[in-house]
């Protein structure tokens, strides 16, 4: 059988060829069916069920209830929500299962289902593959009275927004702060969030119709809040994708500020108070040799792991450490949320202005971003490029090269026969030479 998860749920073309109503029937209820059995305790299994305002979400929520339903179990349908507050409900209400109807960043055509497990965790692979096997598993199907109910939830808002006022109680006085809502889940949540701590909110592409989720707007299209933000004499600019599970910044003069650099200013804060488990920082390997540099000359350890928060998530938990994330900006914070939170990485950013009354462009400045490339390599065999000894030898001579001032990383892609390969430099042109010199030889070793 085909996987269905990849890293972050089952995603696809709404109703095309994979992510169908039958899919998500067939996906939550065999879902609700493999929790019931690991879970304890007496009664039906209830899960939680959110979405963002893409149209195909009313589509995939109906089928994901009537999946769950039929399975047995009860559902609570909290309408349109950013995909940490299904998370926090989750672990809030005691659930046994998650269900966010989302597919993030993408455009709107695309859609996604993302699975959490009790306690507001992502699934680990041994039960999203028990899910998989169960779908097509001969079961017996509850009728009667033994069929799930669905309720509603009408305060599901109000209880994430309390949350986000506990995580970060500091007042947000004097911000004042364009936050740019990708007409997504974070379009009412956001602004909310942000006024209830104090701060001055203008808020940008918030009125989604179904439509117009990601379209041309919020973290992977940031000139219009970048433009809004020295037009309104802001101080910051928040921007999050169609789930709000991601945060990037522009500080006041219009400049971008990346997950690295939010994770820096808030790694530093967090080692002030003593909040920084072990002085260490979890990121991963594409995070830029900037935030390793920085993070050395603040005595703070910075452990990597490979691209994808998932692994992010398990370093944090294996760990015991308190922060991580990735430049794309996921910043996890285990401490408040089990997931990656874009807009309580937003406060707790803001906060971080608010104490100590310094502007974002100074607390960002303490990573300078080295010029990075990132070249991908069409390969024949990925498996002969790692082990090529002509490869390896570029690499290293580069790596000397560079120094300290600079860094290699080849990386195989997950779906396509392509090798990444990325440098950072002191310079742009070295990054570019020097990236050029490695493709080669791996265009060659294929």
């Amino acid at each position: 059988m085909r996987r269905l998860f990849g890293t972050d749920g089952v995603r696809g073309l709404a109703n095309g060829e994979l992510l169908t109503p039958e899919l998500a029937v067939a996906v939550s209820a065999s879902a609700a069916r493999v929790l019931a059995a690991h879970r304890s305790g007496d009664g039906r299994p209830v899960a939680v069920v959110g979405r963002d305002p893409r149209a195909s979400g009313e589509m995939l929520e109906a089928a994901v209830l009537a999946g769950l339903t039929s399975a047995g179990a009860d559902a609570i349908r909290l309408g349109v929500l950013p995909t940490p507050a299904v998370a926090h409900l989750v672990a809030a209400l005691g659930a046994d299962l998650g269900v966010m109807i989302s597919a993030s960043h993408n455009a709107m055509p695309d859609n996604g289902i993302k699975l959490f497990a009790a306690g507001g965790h992502k699934l680990p692979d041994a039960l999203e593959l028990e899910i998989e096997q169960g779908i097509d598993a001969a079961h017996e199907r509850p009728t009667g009275a033994a069929i799930g109910r669905i309720r509603d939830l009408p305060d599901a808002l109000a209880r994430y927004v309390e949350h986000l006022l506990a995580a970060s109680p500091r007042p947000l006085t004097g911000i004042r702060v364009v936050v740019d809502c990708a007409h997504g889940a974070a379009s009412e949540a956001a602004p909310e969030a942000y006024a209830k701590a104090g701060a001055e909110v203008v808020a940008l592409h918030a009125a989604p119709d179904g439509l117009n989720i990601n379209d041309g707007v919020g973290s992977t299209h940031m000139a219009a809040l970048q433009a809004a933000v020295v037009e309104q004499r802001a101080h910051l600019g928040i921007a999050h994708d169609g789930d709000a599970d991601r945060c990037l910044a522009v500080d006041a003069d219009g400049r971008v500020v990346d997950g690295d650099q939010i994770l820096a200013v808030l790694a530093l804060g967090m080692k002030e108070s003593g909040r920084l488990a072990g002085d260490t920082l979890v990121a991963t390997v594409m995070s830029n040799l900037g935030l390793h540099l920085a993070m050395r000359e603040a005595g703070i350890a910075l452990r990597t792991t490979a691209v994808g928060d998932r692994y992010v998530l398990e370093e944090l938990r294996t760990g015991g450490f308190s922060l991580g994330g990735e430049q794309s900006g996921h910043v996890v914070l285990p401490g408040h949320a089990t997931t990656g939170d874009g807009l309580l990485t937003a406060m707790l950013l803001m906060a971080r202005m608010a104490g100590t009354g310094r502007s974002l462009a100074e607390l960002a400045a303490v990573v300078t971003p080295l010029p990075q490339v990132l070249q991908n390599v069409p390969v024949g065999d990925k498996a002969a490029v790692a082990a090529s000894p002509a490869v390896a030898e570029a690499v290293a001579v580069a790596e000397a090269e560079l120094g300290e001032t600079g860094r290699v990383l080849l990386r195989p892609s997950g779906t396509e026969q392509l090798v990444r390969v990325m440098v950072e430099a002191a310079t742009q042109e070295l990054a570019e030479a020097t990236a050029s010199r490695i493709s080669a030889v791996v265009a060659a070793a294929s």
